[in-house]
């Protein structure tokens, strides 16, 4: 699969913590600062067939009533990670807790709202080009937590709610996810050619991810993967050096997208964090650093402005 379809990405509950059912875009609006818009008819659709199923929906209930009348970004998701009715009652049979537990995020979300509008307005002010296009909430089939595209967002509830080793705490979880999708947004629509290249290597796949990671810390004061730093601290050097031989490798599978819900993986995107995080540390110009990075088009060319190598130090 490319790097795309494989990308864990994970993000956002919007339009679940305003209240909004049904929406077509995130866009600045003058003197109200960011209105996230989000589709999420489809995740109500999906438990109102679960429950009137007793939690075990058949495959004929789920494509009735819940894939065929769903949302566009349903069926994009649904296409892009080849699910049908079938394997989606398979992996409820499965998981059952998944799916019950998925429930508790709902919780979260009036706390959510704020803090994610205020992260929202930063990117705006930091990177007045952003876009914000739709987000769809959807239930699969537990994995992937997201895709991202120029087209928009697509989260799988269960999947997102279940990763609890990402962050403990649901609501720094959709807060710091729903940021790092935002700047994928911003790369999937600079730099087509690089973010949907069929066979990247580590080092392109990983910059990608660190810079969202990097610019996800930047507008909502978190990370997704900040528990890296603490592990990994004193083993810069060590994991660094093995990442630089490891670079244009096009086999992602040490760095990238190897974690699963119960245990994390992923140095790819803490390296490539790094790389980012010193690029912008070391450029005069700060707004200018930040399109930079999410106009990256060519990795290595990035990586030398960078100033960034095996151990640095960064602040």
């Amino acid at each position: 699969m490319n790097a795309t379809a494989a990308r864990i990405f994970l993000s956002v509950m919007i339009c679940l913590a305003m209240g909004v059912t049904a929406c077509s875009a995130v866009r600045p609006v003058a003197g109200r600062g960011i209105e996230p818009q989000i589709q999420t008819s489809d995740v109500e659709r999906f438990y109102a067939v679960y429950d009137a199923a007793g939690g075990h929906p058949t495959a004929e209930q789920l494509q009735r009533d819940y894939i065929d009348p769903g949302s566009d970004g349903l069926q994009r998701f649904f296409k892009l990670r080849n699910t049908t009715a079938a394997r989606l009652a398979d992996a409820i049979d499965k998981h059952p807790d998944v799916y019950a537990d998925a429930k508790r995020c709902l919780a979260v979300l009036p706390q959510v709202r704020p803090r994610l509008k205020a992260a929202l307005r930063k990117l705006a002010r930091l990177y007045p080009q952003a876009a914000f296009p739709p987000v769809t909430i959807v239930v699969g089939r537990t994995k992937p937590t997201g895709v991202t595209d120029a087209a928009g967002v697509m989260i799988g509830l269960e999947s997102l709610c279940a990763v609890s080793w990402m962050n403990p705490n649901l609501e720094d979880r959709f807060v710091y996810v729903s940021a790092h999708e935002y700047a994928h947004v911003q790369q999937a629509r600079n730099a087509p050619a690089l973010y949907d290249a069929e066979h990247p290597t580590v080092l392109e796949v990983s910059i990608v991810e660190g810079a969202a990671e990097f610019t996800g810390e930047l507008i909502s004061g978190g990370a997704t993967y900040s528990f890296l730093r603490d592990r990994n601290k004193g083993r810069e050097k060590e994991i660094e050096t093995a990442f630089v031989r490891d670079e244009d490798k096009t086999d992602l599978s040490d760095w990238l997208y190897n974690g699963t819900l119960e245990k994390a993986g992923d140095l790819g995107y803490w390296v490539g964090y790094r790389i980012s995080k010193a690029y912008y540390e070391h450029a005069p110009d700060k707004r200018r650093a930040l399109a930079e990075i999410l106009g990256m088009t060519d990795a290595h060319a990035f990586l030398a402005k960078s100033g960034w190598y095996p151990g640095i130090q960064l602040n």
